[in-house]
């Protein structure tokens, strides 16, 4: 009774120290330093970023508290079970303690079905796909950039890899060349991607999310942008020599700027889809291709 009554003083001061540390935390720390979780107050980027947010911290924090427990044990057993000065031989030898073996036994698997569990409800969340999309943007993915087709104003974008700034620093980009994917804040986006050459990955670091895009194929992402701003994406999938110019930025705006892109891509003549048309893997082995006569 005793002992139970001091545990409980213990542990009043931790939760008190635990409760003020947490709440002197920025929201970068509180969401495991992930990107676009930086202003306090801040309306989440997307729909989606504070379920994946989520799933990271707390699979962190349960992986912790299991890797206090071990060391603190292991640590434990290293200090109470040292040889002492004048102590000869092994010690006594256990060949079997069935409460442990079952609490080693039991406890991963609590943890290996927990976190299952937990990442396969929050994917079926993040890759349903809406009904009725107020938005439906076509990506192809070509070496080294990104075009972007606006179905639903059947109008298009069309973008070149990034391209080195010769007055800058080395390295430096000429930020106004690259692609620009706009979307309008608070609607429902379904973005379907396609590949015109090799396997790339559509990756928009803010959204904490990135998705294949893989040639023959059409893989889709739904999200809906909640925070306007400007967001940097890249290319995930090493995809040649300039992958690492295969870069562009997401523009999400008000509905009225929106509108007012869309009319600028009008003007600018970029109506219509760009497709397949200039799909390099339509010359490969195995395709429509035409084949030359033998002997030529």
């Amino acid at each position: 009774m005793r002992n139970n009554h001091r545990l409980r003083w213990a542990a009043i001061p931790l939760a008190a120290t635990l409760a003020v540390v947490l709440a002197g935390c920025t929201q970068a720390q509180l969401h495991g330093y992930l990107p676009g979780f930086e202003e306090e107050g801040e309306t989440a980027v997307t729909n989606q970023t504070d379920r994946i947010a989520g799933l990271w911290t707390t699979s962190w924090i349960v992986l912790l508290i299991v890797g206090l427990i071990t060391w603190g044990l292991i640590i434990w057993t290293i200090v109470v079970y040292r040889r002492r000065k004048g102590q000869t031989g092994l010690p006594v030898q256990l060949r079997y303690n069935m409460p442990i073996e079952i609490f080693y036994t039991v406890v991963p698997l609590i943890l290996v079905v927990g976190f299952f569990a937990f990442t396969v409800r929050d994917q079926i969340a993040i890759e349903s796909r809406y009904d009725n999309p107020d938005v439906t943007i076509e990506v192809q993915a070509k070496q080294w950039a990104w075009d972007f087709n606006y179905v639903d104003e059947n109008v298009y974008s069309p973008g070149i890899q990034g391209q080195l700034d010769p007055d800058g620093e080395r390295g430096s980009l000429i930020e106004s060349e690259l692609p620009v994917l706009v979307l309008p804040v608070d609607q429902t986006v379904e973005i379907a991607l396609e590949s015109r050459d090799v396997i790339h990955s559509f990756w928009v670091i803010d959204f904490l999310y990135k998705k294949d895009v893989i040639p023959g194929k059409t893989n889709y992402m739904s999200v809906t942008p909640e925070r306007i701003g400007t967001y940097a994406g890249k290319c995930a999938e090493l995809c040649g020599e300039y992958h690492s110019l295969m870069l562009f930025n997401v523009k999400v705006v008000s509905q009225a700027d929106y509108d007012t892109y869309i009319q600028s891509l009008r003007t600018a003549g970029n109506v219509g889809q760009l497709d397949n048309e200039f799909d390099r893997n339509q010359n490969q082995p195995g395709t429509s291709a035409p084949t030359a006569p033998e002997g030529n």
